[in-house]
């Protein structure tokens, strides 16, 4: 037989429990952020794809249009400004280190929904192995489901697709 007090005590220790197990399920179930991860190949040095990717005429190229207006400085600001001066992307320089690291606050625009997600993050990083560049691109963007990060996931393989091909050939693979 189960005493009143006993029948307290569980009826407390089930609200409690059942404020732990909530506040745990609230704690795994926190929305993770979107991710892009892509890394590519080129036949060339850290140098040589370091500066092609600071090279305006190349990043017209590249990107197809746009190019980026920035003095590449520390905690600079930077834009990615189309040939006829409308804004595509812009952001923060957030860290540089030529060669090899190149970290980028990043908002988009262009489209008003991708503009209203906020900003991400976009951290390029290069690192030579005999002769070859590992170019690894990481685009985050600290909500689930984000437009920009599906509409990064599409851009960056086609833009580093052309400057691989580009660096490697001397033309862009899509024009």
């Amino acid at each position: 037989m189960i005493t009143r007090r006993q029948a307290v005590l569980s009826l407390a220790l089930a609200a409690l429990m059942g404020s732990a197990v909530s506040a745990t399920a609230r704690i795994m179930t926190k929305p993770v952020a979107s991710t892009f991860h892509y890394i590519i190949f080129i036949r060339a040095t850290p140098e040589r794809v370091w500066a092609a990717l600071l090279d305006p005429n190349i990043e017209r190229r590249c990107w197809r249009g746009p190019s980026f207006v920035t003095d590449w400085k520390p905690s600079g600001l930077w834009r990615m400004v189309y040939p006829d001066g409308r804004t595509a992307n812009s952001g923060k320089i957030l860290e540089i280190e030529p060669p090899n690291r190149l970290v980028l606050s990043w908002r988009n625009e262009a489209h008003p929904e991708r503009a209203a997600e906020g900003y991400s993050n976009a951290v390029l990083e290069l690192c030579g192995l005999d002769g070859v560049t590992k170019f690894s691109v990481t685009h985050v963007m600290d909500r689930p489901n984000s437009t920009l990060i599906a509409a990064a996931s599409e851009s960056w393989p086609l833009i580093l697709s052309n400057l691989k091909s580009l660096l490697e050939t001397g033309e862009v693979a899509l024009k």
